[in-house]
């Protein structure tokens, strides 16, 4: 299985990711993980990368695909995986069609999690007051959500198009959001 999982800041994504991954026995490739990894041993990428996150903005796209693309490489993936995080932009589209093809593989669903934007500052509020994450401020939250629907929201137009998304309605218990994710996509591949 390879998927990709998508939805704005605060909808669950690495939650899901995980509990998905799990069940399908792949690992999940964050790109959220590997940017708080580098931030956490201080390197130059982690530096840069923490301040565009204090900013709110997106880490361009050549940093992210060169970090997640060299995690792709692992041969813990050969059988697949679960990328949380990645892509966020049409230039990361085109790069992971690029390797994807070149390694003959393909995406066999892309899951969208569906969330109220109001519903996700309050969720990512009370996120930040019990993990104390600097970053997370309601004009932070705001603007990261409005950068994802500006940025990312028409790749769930093309991955509707290509017949890969699978969407899901990110709000409720952690249990049940995962429930309904584990069914679309076994409804999406036929199983």
């Amino acid at each position: 299985m390879r998927m990709l999982i998508m939805g704005p800041p605060g909808a669950g994504k690495g939650t899901q990711a995980g509990s998905v991954a799990a069940h399908y026995h792949v690992p999940t490739i964050s790109s959220g993980e590997i940017f708080r990894d580098n931030i956490k041993r201080g390197t130059p990428l982690g530096r840069k990368v923490d301040e565009l996150i204090a900013a709110g903005d997106f880490v361009p796209d050549v940093l992210t695909t060169s970090l997640v693309f060299s995690r792709l490489l692992w041969p813990d993936c050969d059988d697949g995986w679960l990328l949380d995080g990645y892509p966020r932009t049409a230039a990361q589209v085109e790069a992971l069609d690029i390797v994807l093809r070149e390694r003959g593989v393909a995406i066999d669903a892309v899951i969208c999690l569906i969330a109220d934007s109001d519903e996700l500052v309050k969720r990512m509020l009370l996120r930040a007051e019990i993990e104390g994450r600097k970053d997370d401020n309601a004009e932070t939250i705001r603007h990261r959500i409005d950068v994802y629907h500006e940025e990312t929201a028409e790749l769930i137009d093309l991955y509707r198009e290509r017949g890969l998304l699978v969407e899901v309605d990110a709000m409720g218990d952690v249990d049940e959001v995962r429930d309904r994710v584990i069914e679309g996509l076994e409804r999406k591949l036929g199983r």
